[in-house]
């Protein structure tokens, strides 16, 4: 049978995670594949009691249909935790809930691609928003990372020159590399935004899992107008319940609601109503504190391991916060062959080259620490390491 899809469609990447995580499913398999959150330090407890409390006080009216917008306590919650995070002072009205944070990305796809539009990406970018992206068919223009952030003298040459729709970034610990944007670097970004026609989407959905604690002023807070922030529920509350938002001015997020409405009505109510009755009843910090200690304990543990077992010419990233670190192998050294060569003994690494829109990237790879214990990791890195040692790099 012929069927006939449509040209997007075909053009569509597969979420290349998703395809490799089917051959990292054996138990016995160690996978720093992925990107998931360890679910020993999911608060299944409290979340159970708010699961209860929802259900038996007011179970008719949550599981009915609601609002595009999303419940209003919890949307107001979202508002506080922004002036008191950032000092932003964010209105209910400029927040809407998603299907996780992946779906904020389908949905500014729709309200501002058309094909051919331009849209400026982090190069390795995300590849979630590659592949939530690529589906409008836009042009994509990559722009490199340092270790400080984005190349914003490259940058400010794409905004002037090409006149791009949108700029995506991850200021918190990048996915894939880890990077966390300097102060510096988020004020250059404003200022070359500042005046022009590009929206920037800044993902903050790995913000709450900086190592220290600090939290730096998102680019929102210098470009309110021209700044779309999503967030998660994803790493800090549950993934399974896919609950995510956008925070966009009202003009913005009125068309995002018209999307939204043609796609699936509104979110998941009855998750709105138990995280919105989870997060009222608890104090959300302690269980983030938890989050960010364990993380950068295997964050170092992992680190320290690399450093004593891998060869200088294999390099890393320092990650200060989130869930990754970026691997590059010297050139002429595929990060895919390590995969097969890993696989083999049972680990599991992510590739680099789905990170770059442009290609690129056979000699990096992203290596996930927080789903893995410290026992798993040792046996992880010691079958890297080997495998570096027969390749005599």
């Amino acid at each position: 049978m012929k069927y006939g899809f449509s040209a997007r469609i075909q053009k569509t990447p597969k979420s290349f995670i998703r395809e490799i995580l089917k051959v990292t499913q054996k138990p016995e398999v160690i996978s720093f594949a992925g990107g998931l959150p360890n679910p020993s330090l999911i608060d299944t407890e409290k979340i159970l009691e708010a699961a209860e409390e929802v259900i038996s006080k007011d179970g008719r009216n949550a599981l009915q249909y609601s609002t595009t917008e999303g419940y209003l306590p919890l949307r107001k919650y979202i508002a506080e935790r922004y002036s008191k995070r950032y000092g932003i002072k964010a209105d209910p009205d400029e927040i809407l809930i998603t299907n996780g944070s992946q779906q904020c990305l389908d949905l500014i796809g729709k309200i501002f691609i058309d094909k051919n539009d331009g849209v400026v990406i982090e190069r390795p970018g995300y590849l979630g928003a590659i592949q939530a992206f690529s589906i409008f068919e836009p042009e994509f223009f990559p722009v490199n990372l340092s270790g400080e952030g984005p190349d914003t003298e490259e940058l400010e040459r794409i905004v002037s020159y090409e006149n791009p729709k949108l700029f995506y970034g991850i200021p918190n610990s990048q996915n894939p590399s880890g990077i966390t944007y300097s102060k510096e670097k988020r004020k250059e970004i404003s200022d070359i935004l500042s005046g022009t026609d590009t929206v920037f989407v800044e993902d903050d959905a790995y913000g709450e899992l900086n190592f220290s604690g600090k939290t730096l002023p998102p680019v929102k807070k210098y470009l309110p107008e021209l700044d779309i922030m999503t967030g998660s529920f994803s790493k800090i509350v549950s993934p399974g319940m896919r609950m995510g938002w956008i925070y966009a001015p009202e003009e913005i997020l009125d068309k995002i609601s018209t999307a939204k409405q043609a796609s699936d009505l509104h979110s998941n109510y009855l998750c709105q109503r138990i995280i919105a009755e989870y997060l009222l009843s608890n104090n959300i910090d302690d269980n983030i504190k938890r989050i960010r200690e364990e993380y950068k304990k295997r964050c170092t543990y992992m680190i320290d391991l690399m450093n004593e077992k891998f060869p200088e010419s294999v390099s890393h990233t320092n990650p200060e916060g989130g869930m990754f670190i970026w691997l590059t192998l010297p050139k002429g050294y595929s990060s895919m062959t390590l995969f097969d060569k890993a696989m083999e003994k049972n680990v599991a690494i992510l590739p680099g080259t789905p990170f770059y829109c442009d290609g690129g990237g056979d000699n990096t790879a992203r290596i996930n620490f927080s789903n893995s214990d410290e026992k798993d990791i040792e046996k992880g890195i010691e079958v890297l390491s080997k495998i570096f040692s027969e390749w005599k790099i």
